[in-house]
């Protein structure tokens, strides 16, 4: 069996978009399977949330500035 850094090392050559999709499915792998009502309502709320961007009652900030700001409140 491969050692961690070995799989890294062979995943950091591959094409960005087959980095992300490993990414994404190893994360996925790592989290319980929400029930169908869970995912119900996070599609509603994911529905409202883009409603309301879309008629301007809400607006988008940079992932930088959202995580600067979480760092700043963590103290990292």
């Amino acid at each position: 069996m491969k050692t961690i850094e070995e799989i890294l090392q062979e995943a950091e050559h591959l094409p960005l978009e087959q980095r992300l999709t490993l990414a994404h499915r190893l994360l996925s792998s790592s989290e319980p399977n929400p029930s169908p009502e869970v995912e119900e309502a996070w599609g509603l709320e994911i529905r409202e949330r883009i409603m309301r961007y879309d008629h301007g009652q809400t607006q988008a900030r940079p992932a930088s500035e959202v995580f600067s700001e979480l760092d700043d409140q963590l103290g990292t």
